[in-house]
């Protein structure tokens, strides 16, 4: 019996061991492309890791909890774009240590992916020259050098679609309204103009949404909607951002479908391209917009609180159609609750729709300020600024002190910079504020 128990013990520990084990790198795959280099750890399981940049000479330090490279990956692969070479070794805490030389100081994304169709669990790094990391449009040649930025602005619903339903009105007249004004606004800016998707009361699909975008090169899109719920108390607005599952089914469905039918990323046509380069191209440019995405939404949500109340500060992430889109920024707009009798009193007053498009503005203008797209009027008018400053450009509410909480720089330096006497600013009065381009 006391040894059967001891057996037993033994097998619980083994089985508890083993469920604490880490994962195994089973290959490590690398490939470049447009100056972009991606590495894939393939896993037998994820794991929990860690990266960080190493200078004098530049090398990417990846640590791996619990882990181990597969008996049969006793050659690691040569390296290619940014990485010379790759290295790993065993620390003493048991994490594995995978090294990545680098050819020259980069900047490092990474995510996990979970199982498809043709791999297992994945850690995937992206490495960019600083100030690169862009969809793969922004590169292409049809680009010229001072254009305006596109905005494409997209009034949900419409036709026979009537979105949520209020007391007195209905979603897919109230979207217009505000989109309007805000493509209104963004057309009397210097270096950008909008283009609306539907400017009437019809249906358009939600796949031909995003391709007129597409077609007219937009830089940006931005979905406007109204919320409703079951309960009427429900108020505030939110903004949207594309999740990781959507971006995930989104890549398979353009990697499947483009056997069948031609399949372009910005421009890059993805049919003649074998399945490996396919899937890095479109993977890079759909990372990249999901990092314009998240950025946009969260200076557009900022600027929101400032003019209406908020359901969710924080970019809410879901897999929506309309956000699919792998070449450009997307994000969706809720501008309050439709089924909240207040805040629907709100969304039809025409100075209520006025300071949500100026907010929503102010939030796209603080984006391509401080990462306006290579050859635009945009880059070219920052360019002359001291880089040691940016542009700020006053919308309403807004004030020295909040600026300077923004920016996070003095309320002192922002008149010393301006030559302010007092605190008193104008709507539409650009300040420069000093501080570092990127921060």
């Amino acid at each position: 019996m006391i040894r059967a128990r001891l057996i037993l013990v033994l097998l619980i520990f083994l089985l508890s061991t083993a469920a604490k084990a880490g994962s195994t790198v089973e290959n490590i795959r690398v490939w470049s492309e447009n100056e972009k280099t991606r590495v894939v750890l393939d896993l037998s399981h994820s794991t929990d890791h860690n990266i960080f940049t190493l200078r004098g000479p530049d090398r990417l330090v990846i640590d791996l909890k619990d882990s181990r490279l597969a008996e049969s990956l006793d050659v690691l692969p040569k390296g290619a774009g940014s990485v010379r070479s790759i290295r790993s070794a065993i620390r003493s805490n048991g994490q594995l240590r995978v090294v990545l030389d680098l050819t020259k100081g980069v900047h490092s994304k990474s995510f996990r992916a979970g199982p498809n169709s043709q791999y297992g669990d994945r850690l995937v790094i992206d490495l960019t020259r600083a100030g690169n990391l862009q969809p793969v449009k922004r590169a292409s040649e049809e680009y010229q050098s001072g254009r305006d930025i596109i905005i494409a602005i997209d009034a949900g619903h419409g036709g026979y679609d009537p979105g949520a339903i209020g007391r007195r009105s209905k979603e897919k007249d109230l979207n217009p309204a505000i989109s309007k004004e805000l493509a209104r606004r963004i057309t009397a800016e210097s270096g950008m103009q909008a283009l609306l998707i539907r400017d009437s009361d019809v249906f358009v699909e939600l796949r031909d949404r995003v391709a007129k975008a597409r077609k007219n090169k937009a830089d940006l899109f931005v979905s406007i909607h109204a919320d409703a719920f079951h309960n009427s108390r429900a108020n505030g607005a939110s903004v949207f951002a594309l999740n990781l599952k959507g971006a995930n089914d989104e890549a398979v469905r353009q990697l499947e479908r483009r056997e069948t039918a031609p399949v372009s990323v910005g421009g890059v046509s993805l049919h003649d391209k074998d399945e490996v380069l396919a899937s890095v191209l479109f993977d890079l440019s759909q990372n990249a917009s999901l990092s314009v995405s998240l950025d946009v939404g969260a200076r557009v949500s900022r600027e929101m609180s400032k003019v209406t109340k908020m359901h969710s500060k924080e970019v809410k992430q879901k897999s929506l159609l309309v956000l699919k889109a792998a070449d450009m920024g997307s994000i969706l707009v809720e501008t309050g609750f439709i089924s909240n009798a207040a805040e629907e009193k709100k969304l039809r007053n025409k100075k209520h729709q006025a300071r949500l498009a100026g907010a929503v503005l102010a939030g796209i203008r603080s984006y391509f300020y401080t990462n306006p797209p290579p050859g635009t009027r945009i880059a070219m008018d920052v360019r002359r600024i001291p880089s040691s400053q940016v542009r700020h450009v006053i919308s309403s509410g807004d004030t020295i002190s909040q600026i300077a909480e923004h920016y996070n720089v003095s309320t002192a330096a922002i008149r010393r910079a301006n030559k302010l006497l007092t605190d008193k600013i104008r709507i539409g009065q650009t300040l420069s504020i000093p501080v570092f381009a990127g921060g």
